[in-house]
């Protein structure tokens, strides 16, 4: 199958790497082209697993991102919400009837992705969905070198119209077979992991990040008292897909500390022993607050005033890092109330989330 991937960042080439091994079509987009120069004049990237290290030839490496998109079936975008945007108006004049767009994860970006692209003059018929995570656990260990510690064996995907999602969905399985469909983009938005993980260890590990050039949250900064936080927000996740009627199974975030039903497996184990997330983050500038907090957290906590279901930890985490942040967090770009949604009924919700705007 033809694939276009989109972005230069961790998920990125693991998944161009790994998809090319699979036998699959790659067409690797990214807008550094100094980085396009590097991966060509490397002749691949070299991808390091549990099978060992080897360079993996990419089919076309793009400049352009017309020469990517254009003719892919399926359009993968393994990159953070921040860029959602962008990318969606770079994309829009190259799409094209019956392609899918996968977002992993997308943050609500598949509803808003399919909006942008309207705005930008496209009337192609495309289906867009979205994920609970990355594909894979991976790290970039130099400028066309990844290593992927673990690759996902769930894969929860909601889609955007719901009524394209059979054809999304097999798409996708022809490239990600443990991929399964979940119902609608909220849904698949509300599956998202990086939300309910990566806000309480920051919050908590404000001090340490700060005061440590480099600090593993996922080690040392994973003590019982972050973990007890992290039960009771991803409790309150689970508590709005109820209300909501989304049903099992919402993959419990502590499946991914103490079992194999986590959409990776059983892989907490792994990812510290890898030691590839001992790293600086900056409280201001790293994607776990941009994206995962005022994004992912912010939509979450809208989504639950909408809903009427009680949130205290989610409202409270994004208290906390607006207050560093020094804004009202609550007005979050994907917040349902700058999204012109949260007047919305449940039933107009719905009708929206199936057939999509301008059908």
């Amino acid at each position: 199958m033809d694939i276009a991937i989109l972005g230069g960042g961790h998920g990125c080439h693991a998944a161009a790497a790994d998809l090319t091994e699979q036998g699959h079509r790659i067409r690797f987009w990214r807008r550094d082209h100094a980085a396009v120069a590097s991966l060509r004049a490397a002749g691949g990237i070299v991808l390091k697993d549990a099978a060992g290290t080897r360079r993996v030839p990419i089919d076309r490496v793009c400049e352009d991102i017309a020469d990517a998109v254009r003719g892919a079936e399926l359009v993968l975008l393994p990159t953070p919400a921040t860029a959602q945007r962008d990318i969606a108006t770079l994309m829009a004049p190259h799409l094209t009837d019956g392609q899918v767009v996968f977002l992993a994860p997308g943050s609500f970006g598949a509803y808003l992705m399919a909006q942008w692209v309207r705005e930008a003059g496209s009337g192609a018929r495309v289906a867009w969905a979205e994920t609970g995570t990355l594909p894979y656990l991976a790290r970039l260990h130099g400028p066309n070198e990844v290593n992927v510690t673990i690759r996902a064996v769930r894969l929860p995907a909601g889609v955007y119209p719901l009524c394209d999602a059979e054809r999304a969905i097999a798409v996708i399985q022809r490239a990600y077979p443990c991929v399964h469909p979940c119902g609608d983009a909220l849904s698949g938005a509300l599956m998202n992991a990086g939300p309910i993980i990566h806000p309480p260890l920051v919050v908590m590990n404000a001090a340490p990040l700060q005061h440590h050039a480099r600090w593993d949250i996922h080690s040392e900064g994973t003590q019982p008292a972050v973990r007890a936080v992290t039960d009771r927000l991803d409790g309150e996740r689970i508590a709005i897909r109820e209300a909501l009627g989304y049903s099992a199974p919402h993959y419990p975030l502590a499946d991914h500390y103490s079992s194999d039903r986590w959409m990776y497996g059983d892989a907490h184990r792994k990812l510290q022993k890898s030691g590839d997330w001992r790293e600086h983050i900056d409280l201001i500038q790293h994607r776990y607050v941009t994206e995962d907090i005022e994004l992912g957290l912010s939509l979450l906590a809208s989504v639950a005033r909408w809903a009427q279901v009680d949130a205290p930890i989610t409202h409270g985490l994004l208290a906390v890092a607006g207050g560093w942040l020094g804004r009202d967090l609550r007005a979050g770009p994907r917040s349902f109330e700058a999204l012109g949604l949260s007047q919305m009924s449940r039933a107009a919700m719905s009708e929206l989330l199936f057939s999509g705007l301008h059908r």
